[in-house]
């Protein structure tokens, strides 16, 4: 029997009040997962940025395209 047989078999026999309780944990635990997703997601996206800030300040704004393919190793 796997897990959610076995849940459904136990509520059976429960009163509608704890079943009411039930179906609440289950919401309570769904929205726990969603909350913990959206932090990693939120933990990720700073290292990211960490990762980005790292190299701020190296380059000064000005861009010349020549200049770019203009270098020794492309000669």
């Amino acid at each position: 029997m796997i897990t959610a047989e076995k849940i459904l078999e136990e509520a059976r026999g429960l009163p509608e009040f704890e079943l009411r309780e039930v179906l609440e944990f289950v919401s309570y635990l769904k929205s726990r997962r969603s909350q913990l997703a959206a932090h990693e997601t939120a933990v990720e996206a700073n290292a990211d940025w960490a990762e980005f800030e790292k190299g701020a300040g190296f380059w000064s704004g000005k861009f010349d395209r020549a200049e770019c393919y203009d270098r020794k190793i492309l000669r």
